[in-house]
């Protein structure tokens, strides 16, 4: 329970902080901008993983989860419960800005700015990157793990930087998932469920390829 505590709030912390900045921004006409926004993404993720990497590997997001799974490094039995309590989390905070800003039509959804299969193919390349940078860096050495949240909020910040005006740089089922669903703009939402999940599992191989000790069979880890 600790540990679907620590998803929960983790989760929801990261899609409060990154649709509230993308709301605000929206709704103070750019105050914060895009840089803002992508950093805000990345250093809400690298804060929470260093708040509950401990309790439950900070994951956040079921394309990571996922990503574990097919490594071997968490437990199949952990792996519903986890992502239901992501979710969960996703969908309260998606529900709260609603409270705050019931004037904003996304509330921070991700949509693509051109062809669905451009974003689609982007979300794959971007996830498989963000997984592959987790699963590398949340084993080895102590000092590796000591600096696992500077790296992973590293990359996040700067995939949205450079990719969030196309796909929105989601990466994650849960932070799409739930501002579409509050807000109902759902058309796009199969992108953003869908090609985080094959981008996670290109990166395990990726993975065993880059580093054989990466992914050990029957060996269940978390993320430091």
């Amino acid at each position: 329970m600790k540990s679907l505590a620590a998803e929960f709030l983790g989760t929801f912390a990261l899609v409060f902080a990154g649709t509230g900045a993308i709301v605000i921004n929206e709704a103070s006409g750019g105050a914060i901008t895009h840089v803002g926004i992508a950093l805000t993404f990345g250093l809400v993720v690298m804060t929470m993983i260093y708040t509950f990497g401990d309790v439950s590997g900070a994951h956040f997001n079921p394309a990571v989860t996922f990503g574990f799974w097919l490594a071997r490094r968490l437990s199949g039995k952990q792996v519903l419960p986890y992502v239901l309590a992501q979710c969960a989390g996703a969908l309260v905070a998606s529900g709260l800005m609603r409270c705050l800003f019931p004037a904003s039509k996304l509330l921070g959804a991700t949509q693509p700015a051109g062809p669905a299969m451009q974003s689609f193919v982007l979300e794959i390349v971007l996830t498989a990157l963000l997984v592959l940078v987790i699963l590398n860096v949340s084993t080895g050495a102590k000092e590796k793990g000591m600096t696992a949240g500077i790296a992973i909020g590293a990359v996040i910040g700067l995939e949205a930087m450079f990719a969030g005006p196309i796909c929105g740089a989601s990466m994650n089922p849960a932070r799409s998932l739930a501002p579409a669903l509050v807000s109902g703009q759902v058309d796009a939402l199969w992108i953003y469920l869908l090609a985080p999940v094959l981008g996670a599992a290109l990166a395990v191989p990726a993975c065993i390829c880059a580093r054989e000790n990466c992914c050990r069979a029957g060996e269940l880890q978390k993320v430091p």
